[in-house]
């Protein structure tokens, strides 16, 4: 059914990389390719510290990640998109409006949740980020097993 799947947020360094992370992990062994882009990358940056040591201590491990952009090549190679907001499902239909049909909110199934973006907060904003990310991550399984 989805073979590629991209998540996509702002930055690339806090809830896209760490929802890569936590549906890698939940789905390893599938043979899917899980990866992560943002509509304003930090090109380059590694995962955000606090995010990092949030997914660690939650046992799950994404060392290698390197922020990337967003571009239409990326969307319209995946299968299904999945978004942190609302405001990026607009800003990707911007891109590339033909992808719309597979765009959706990473909190699709938890009544179109948002998950807000934790950059520059305390570590309790990155654990209640974690805790969105792990419930949304979850309702998603039973789409893509």
């Amino acid at each position: 059914m989805f073979q590629n799947i991209l998540i996509v947020c702002v930055g690339n360094i806090c809830r896209s990389p760490a929802a890569e992370a936590l549906l890698a992990h939940k789905l390893e062994g599938k043979g899917l390719t899980i990866s992560s882009a943002g509509i304003g990358a930090l090109v380059g940056n590694p995962m955000d510290k606090t995010a990092h040591e949030v997914l660690n201590d939650h046992g799950v491990e994404h060392a290698s990640h390197r922020a990337r952009q967003v571009d239409s090549e990326m969307l319209h190679r995946a299968d299904l998109i999945l978004v942190m907001e609302q405001s990026h499902v607009q800003h990707i239909r911007q891109i590339a409006p033909e992808v719309h049909g597979k765009t959706f909110l990473l909190g699709k199934w938890l009544d179109d949740t948002e998950i807000p973006d934790p950059y520059r907060q305390s570590k309790p904003a990155f654990e209640h980020v974690h805790s969105l990310l792990t419930q949304s991550v979850e309702s998603w399984l039973p789409y893509l097993k």
